[in-house]
């Protein structure tokens, strides 16, 4: 199989047979073994098209025929399915706490897979490292590696329509870092192979509706933590006019950290983990009990979100004090979104969904108090069905469709 061209589907209108290839493999993908009558009632094709297109998918070995289905009458109808070795598929996600890798076949089968802890900073040294981790997986892959047609990178930010520079959002009260490097080019003067660059949110609502959800969900928001969203219109990711959707909390270089921190919860931008941690060492300092101390043997300045998890799996009272808060304050802002959106769907990913259900009772709660009626009450608020892997696989998913779209 052929490398896919480096023209993402975001950056121009599909023509007609594009939609069709579409169309007509990811029913193949999701449904398959399947008969080409079932794949013409599902995408309201005519036989004759779907067909056509089906034969051609075979020739080029995309698509393969299997058994034969069974009959209501007349000649049994043959089925067919992806070939999920005709071509490979990297990704790799930027999370709260991770950096995974994943190597996939064209059915998302994971075939090789590589997690480590992400550099505590921001810098091109994160990117570096996001590309060494793509060349160590393709490397280990026992694999036609020419069959590989594209890589997908997830990072947090704002990037650029190109992918060619990035601006993270830092920390509380502190200037934004603008990365001047390309990351496409990086990845591809390293690997040699098309990469399209994604924000890790909205990478993260792709996978969820592409790969995870079983019903033909059109309007979603993905929560990737307290920071962004991910946000899914009309079965479309929903990235604005200069790709800067989904940026949640306004900032000013002028204000204090003391006042980025007051309006957190309100209009301002949060942490990564809601405030979970602060919040945690202020009751800690002013002396209340709990195994956090003793996770991080009395040195709270080593406090971080993976106790936080620890602490509230053995029930810590204090840990889910924190943490019903957290949840509180982010359900007010997932309130207001989904007053403003009107989404089916709501899911918390990024790494906070580690909290489990305390936090996800609280949202839902907050939602049901603060949201209006006609929208609170038909939307499902549901934790991220791939957790640290969401963002890696939702890129695979970007460079999947566009293998399909190219088909």
């Amino acid at each position: 199989m052929t490398m896919i061209k480096q023209i993402l589907l975001k950056d121009r209108i599909l023509t007609d047979k594009e939609r069709k290839n579409l169309a007509i493999l990811e029913v193949i993908r999701k449904n398959g073994p399947i008969s080409r009558t079932d794949i013409s009632k599902i995408t309201e094709l005519n036989i004759v098209t779907v067909s056509n297109y089906v034969n051609h998918y075979i020739k080029k070995g995309l698509v393969i025929e299997g058994e034969l289905d069974e009959s209501t009458g007349g000649r049994k109808p043959v089925l067919v399915e992806l070939n999920p070795k005709a071509g490979y598929i990297v990704g790799v996600g930027l999370n709260m706490l991770s950096t995974v890798g994943v190597l996939v076949d064209l059915e998302i089968n994971v075939i090789a897979e590589i997690k480590r802890e992400r550099a505590p900073e921001n810098s091109e040294v994160v990117i570096e490292r996001m590309v060494d981790m793509a060349a160590e997986i393709i490397d280990k892959a026992e694999i036609d590696k020419s069959k590989i047609v594209g890589v997908g990178v997830g990072v947090p930010g704002i990037i650029d329509e190109r992918g060619r520079t990035i601006r993270w959002p830092q920390s509380l009260g502190e200037k934004d870092l603008s990365v001047c490097l390309s990351i496409k080019d990086t990845f591809e003067k390293r690997l040699n192979i098309p990469t399209f660059v994604e924000n890790d949110a909205n990478a993260a609502v792709l996978g969820e509706k592409w790969l995870g959800l079983d019903r033909d969900v059109r309007h979603m928001i993905y929560m990737f933590s307290g920071v962004g969203c991910g946000i899914l219109i009309n079965g479309e990711i929903y990235r604005g006019a200069t790709g800067a959707a989904g940026e949640l909390g306004i900032t000013s270089y002028r204000s204090s950290k003391e006042y980025a921190y007051e309006i957190a919860t309100q209009l301002g931008r949060w942490e990564m983990d809601v405030g979970m941690v602060r919040n945690a060492r202020e009751y800690l300092n002013k002396g209340e009990k709990s195994i956090l101390r003793d996770l991080v043997d009395g040195d709270l300045n080593k406090l971080t979100f993976k106790e936080i998890v620890k602490a509230v799996k053995d029930k810590d009272d204090l840990a889910n004090k924190v943490v019903d808060h957290a949840g509180e304050e982010l359900g007010k802002k997932i309130a207001f979104l989904v007053n403003l959106l009107n989404p089916e769907i709501v899911v918390i990913g990024g790494g906070i969904e580690d909290c489990g259900a305390p936090l996800l009772d609280s949202i839902k709660a907050a939602v049901k108090e603060w949201a209006v009626e006609e929208a609170s009450s038909h939307v499902k608020i549901i934790p991220s069905a791939f957790g640290e892997n969401a963002v890696a696989l939702g890129v695979v998913g970007i460079v999947a469709r566009e293998v399909f779209a190219q088909a």
